[in-house]
């Protein structure tokens, strides 16, 4: 209950702050009429960056000026896919630093490796930009706590990219769920599967001459050039990215986190490993992580890289337990079943915004659509967030203490007020990464 009472009151007083801040015409959080246009920065535009451009077109009165990447090959790729699918080719810049200095850029997206996501958001929000920023929101718990910060610093909106969140089946489930439809809900489980292949063993070779390598690694501390890191395999290296509970987890954690009503945990519990192939991947192709909360309320969440075999004929989704009911929750709509496993009622998803609600290669799906217009209704005219950073961040956070969980042989224990894992220095040392020189996030 107290973690629902801190929820309700962080929702009201960001409600109320936006609507003062309309009625003093405040511009550092809002843009003004909505019937002005509103200028976009797309950063990263290799897959998910395509899905914002999309989404953007779908919105009244907006548009890409700017797109930007580190490698040539990706531009030039991305001019012809813009102008061929949207019918026009935004300004190119290399150096995200530079857009920061761009007067036609009222809002940056942010589409690259992990490890850049929060360093980003801070100096976009420090230099007046409006942010959406892909999941996960930060590389680990300190650059969360910084993100956090720099937002009520500078006063810009941040929202992050876990779509779901604007859902009508979902916001509907959890509504029904509030209202008592399953009784107590008191157990989420998530899940995750994929058929990933092996990314092999890396060789040191020169940088391809199309690719800004020392841009590429950023706030991080340098390496040598492999083979088989870039474009996408990033991922699984502890450098730039941060495994699959955050490059997919944090969606149903997140969800569960909703429909459970809780913020941070008590206690983080993590077993798996690197159990389908011998290669380079640093994270764990196999996890089982689950956290328990006040109130007797958990969540576990299960991932499964290499081997695709679907839980409830899914290969993710959420399912919410409850003392009357159990409700499956995906991107497609919500299923409601009683204690025996009948099914007693299902919600379709509506589709819209020009896509389907399955997402194709680049996650471009009708929720992403949904979760751009909320935002850029939050920047024009003071709607309330689906994901506002401060909330967001915390379904960041708890996969976080799973990774950590995991690194440290097994388990964890959190103060559920100040995030803050408690006794256990070993757990504290991954608090924070280590930064190459000049580029630590500061605000």
């Amino acid at each position: 209950m107290k973690n629902l009472d801190r929820r309700t009151f962080l929702k009201k007083t960001t409600t109320a702050g936006l609507g003062g801040a309309m009625a003093l015409g405040f511009p550092g959080i809002l843009k003004g009429s909505p019937n002005e246009r509103l200028n976009f920065a797309v950063v990263g535009v290799r897959s998910r960056g395509k899905a914002h451009a999309e989404a953007i077109q779908q919105v009244e009165n907006a548009t890409v000026t700017w797109f930007c990447d580190v490698d040539d090959v990706i531009i030039d790729e991305h001019k012809k896919w813009h102008q061929e699918t949207l019918g026009y080719v935004p300004k190119v810049e290399k150096d995200f630093r530079k857009l920061l200095e761009k007067d036609d850029i009222d809002v940056i997206t942010i589409a690259t490796p992990e490890h850049w996501h929060a360093p980003m958001a801070i100096m976009a929000m420090e230099a007046g930009k409006h942010v959406y920023i892909e999941k996960p929101c930060s590389h680990n718990p300190h650059e969360n706590e910084l993100l956090v910060a720099a937002q009520k610093k500078y006063g810009k909106l941040c929202q992050m990219g876990n779509q779901q969140r604007s859902s009508y089946t979902s916001d509907l489930a959890i509504k029904e769920i509030r209202g008592g439809i399953i009784g107590n809900p008191y157990y989420g489980k998530a899940w995750y599967s994929n058929t990933r292949g092996s990314i092999g063993k890396g060789n040191v070779v020169p940088v391809p001459n199309t690719l800004d390598w020392d841009l590429f690694q950023g706030p991080a501390p340098r390496e040598e050039y492999r083979d088989n890191v870039h474009p996408y395999n990033w991922h699984w290296f502890r450098a730039w990215g941060t495994g699959e509970i955050h490059n997919n987890g944090t969606h149903e954690i997140d969800i569960c986190r909703w429909a459970l009503g809780v913020d941070l945990p008590t206690k983080a519990t993590s077993s798996g490993g690197r159990f389908h192939f011998e290669d380079d991947w640093e994270f764990y192709d196999t996890q089982n992580a689950s956290f328990e909360f006040e109130g007797g309320k958990m969540i576990n969440w299960e991932g499964k890289s290499c081997n695709g075999k679907p839980f409830m004929n899914r290969g993710r989704g959420a399912l919410i337990h409850g003392t009357n009911g159990t409700i499956l929750l995906d991107r497609d709509g919500y299923l409601l079943f009683d204690l025996r496993g009948n099914l007693i009622k299902e919600e379709i998803e509506p589709k819209g915004g020009g896509a389907s609600n399955t997402a194709d290669t680049r996650g471009f799906d009708a929720l992403t659509v949904n979760h751009f217009i909320n935002f850029t209704n939050g920047v024009r005219v003071g709607e309330t967030l689906k994901a506002p950073i401060e909330d967001a961040s915390i379904s960041t956070m708890i996969c976080h203490y799973g990774n950590i969980a995991q690194e440290v042989g097994g388990s964890i224990q959190i103060d559920a007020e100040t995030g803050k894992i408690l006794n256990n220095p070993e757990a504290m040392k991954h608090w924070k990464r280590e930064y190459e020189k000049g580029w630590e996030p500061k605000i």
